[in-house]
Order: C-alpha cells, then sequence, then structure tokens
C-alpha cells in the first residue's frame, strides 16, 4: 500500500468512520459519495461502535506473500451493531475454535510495514468479546 492511500484510509482505519444518509439512514462503511440506496448526496459521520457478530469466516491456511508467518488465520464479515457488515482478520483466538454467531469486537493492530524503515499501518481487527 502506498502511502497517499494510506492517510486517505485512516479515519476508516483508526476510527471506524462511517457515513450515514441524511435522507434514508443507509449507514455505509467505507463512506460513500453517494447512498447505494436511495442516491442521495448528502451524508453525516458517525463512528461504528465496534462490536458485532460473526457472519461468515474463512481459515486462510496458504497466505500470500507478506502474510506467511501468521498462518492459518481467519477472514470474517462481522456484523456491526449499526447493520453495517464489515470485513477483517479475526485474531487472538484459535481460528479452528470460530463460529457464526461469535460476538466480536474491533481491536486496532499492526498490518504492514513500507519497507524496513518506513512507515508503519495499523487497522482494525476483530478480536472475541471476552467482556473485559
Amino acid at each position: 500500500m502506498n502511502i497517499p492511500r494510506h492517510w486517505r484510509e485512516t479515519p476508516e482505519r483508526y476510527r471506524l468512520e462511517a457515513a450515514k444518509c441524511r435522507k434514508c439512514g443507509k449507514i455505509a462503511f467505507p463512506a460513500r459519495l453517494i447512498c447505494p440506496d436511495c442516491g442521495h448526496k448528502e451524508f453525516e459521520k458517525i463512528n461504528l461502535s465496534g462490536k458485532g457478530k460473526l457472519l461468515t469466516y474463512t481459515i486462510i491456511r496458504t497466505a500470500p506473500e507478506g502474510f506467511e508467518d501468521i498462518a492459518p488465520y481467519a477472514v470474517g464479515i462481522v456484523e456491526m451493531e449499526e447493520g453495517v457488515s464489515v470485513m477483517g482478520q479475526v485474531t487472538d483466538c484459535d481460528p479452528e475454535e470460530l463460529k457464526t454467531g461469535d460476538t466480536l469486537v474491533t481491536k486496532f493492530r499492526r498490518m504492514s510495514e513500507e519497507g524496513k524503515t518506513g512507515l508503519i499501518m495499523y487497522s482494525y481487527k476483530f478480536v472475541p468479546d471476552i467482556g473485559v
């Protein structure tokens, strides 16, 4: 990922910033320029709660370049409390013990590094909600 793109995506990555349509109330994550439901172009910014339920997931056993050291790992789609579905890595658990319906929360974790001395990029990942 290049550095300018990383900075453009900062609101979504660090604050879980979404857009709520001022006309129909549809929440879009990441934010959109045009509402996918009604075509309206005015939104208000909201922050997602960070809590949700695991809808579906897959376990990556043969990882792409750069992720070999963390395989096997899970990637899932989580329905947030606000009704938005968000995809992300599920971590801090045994992927074999995951099941649909699990309650997950977002945590901010290191994603990658731009070269040996480059920018370290962080983003959200999902972890099981253990009530802490």
